[in-house]
């Protein structure tokens, strides 16, 4: 399985160390709008219970989320390119949720688009709990 580019690893680092930095400090607005212009208009999340989320409900429940979860951090391991065509990737990671003692692990697969600018944006992330 190909290793994700340079472009690509960091990326999927940067949307969860926003995240975390959302979720985890009283961040400046800024945080959340950065993460919030990475998901593509028409984003879902398949979360570890089976649940769908679009886009507004999910950016509507993380907006009040600021500082929910002190201290918080995210770690991306295990990070696989598993396709690629011109304007779309699919990656493969674990997450995990770092809060205190011990972690929560996701392995979780995202369809990423490019846009027409160049940037990419997240269309797709299913989440399956891991042991790790």
């Amino acid at each position: 399985m190909p290793s994700p580019s340079d472009e690509l690893a960091t990326l999927v680092r940067e949307l969860h160390d926003d995240l975390a930095t959302w979720l985890g400090t009283p961040a400046a607005p800024e945080v959340f709008a950065r993460f919030a212009a990475a998901q593509h208009p028409d984003f879902t999340l398949v979360g570890p219970d089976g649940t769908v989320t679009d886009r507004e409900s999910l950016l509507a429940e993380l907006r009040e989320a600021r500082n929910a979860v002190p201290g918080m951090r995210i770690e991306i391991s295990d990070l696989h390119e598993v396709a690629r065509v011109p304007e779309m990737v699919v990656v493969r990671f674990l997450e995990t949720h770092h809060r205190g003692e011990g972690g929560n692990h996701r392995r979780v697969t995202a369809v990423l688009v490019r846009e027409p600018g160049g940037d990419w944006s997240w269309r797709t992330v299913h989440e399956t709990a891991a042991s790790r």
